[in-house]
């Protein structure tokens, strides 16, 4: 702990008093923001694992399913299906806060303008490969929206705890400190000064009586 520089007096005694409520009060608003932050991390965390696992195996599936499609169709079949399909993406980003942290929140949505191509002499497998990759493309988007917010929501949480830390281990400290110091240097004041008078009192009662004495 250091001790900060002022003068003992009673105005900067109440200024320090004052100073020292408010870090505290800052400290638990951000002790409580810091533990919502970690809360909010950790599920956004256990969310984003679990759809890294669902991107994987969606992917599996889309891939083989266009394998499929190529083994029952022929390889130059399947490119000409797939560029005969219609269908546009419409990504939204919108955002949403937590305690003053802006997390975006992805939307994807497509719209589709079939037929693409005629059903007769088609695999079923060109389907279901169209409808795997629509799917991984849904999932990569809520998935990049999870790993968005987890970056975001862990460097706040960083910032939060050097806040926290620099308060409960250095301003809040040195405050009490100094505040502890400037009551001892006022109540030696007092005490110097309740003496100083006695004194004065007593010199001033022996000069009465003397002065008494003489008249007599």
């Amino acid at each position: 702990m250091a001790q900060l520089t002022y003068a003992p007096t009673k105005t900067n005694l109440l200024r320090l008093r004052s100073d020292l409520s408010f870090a505290q009060q800052g400290y638990e608003l951000l002790d409580q923001k810091r533990n919502i932050l970690i809360v909010e991390l950790l599920a956004l965390l256990d969310q984003t694992v679990d759809f890294q696992s669902r991107v994987e195996k969606a992917l599996e599936k889309a891939y083989e399913a266009l394998e499929e499609a190529i083994l029952d169709m022929g390889k130059l079949k399947v490119q000409y299906l797939t560029g005969a399909a219609h269908i546009t993406t419409d990504i939204t980003v919108r955002s949403r806060r937590v305690m003053g942290v802006s997390l975006p929140v992805i939307e994807t949505q497509f719209t589709e303008y079939p037929p693409y191509y005629s059903l007769m002499g088609n695999s079923f497998w060109i389907d279901s490969a169209l409808s795997f990759f629509k799917e991984v493309l849904q999932l990569l988007g809520k998935l990049a929206e999870l790993k968005i917010s987890v970056l975001r929501l862990a460097n706040e949480v960083k910032k939060t705890i050097r806040k926290v830390n620099a308060l409960e281990k250095i301003a809040i400290p040195d405050l009490k400190e100094t505040v502890h110091y400037i009551e001892s240097r006022l109540e030696e004041n007092e005490r110097d000064m309740f003496v100083l008078m006695k004194m004065v009192k007593e010199n001033l009662e022996r000069k009465k009586a003397a002065a008494d004495g003489g008249l007599e």
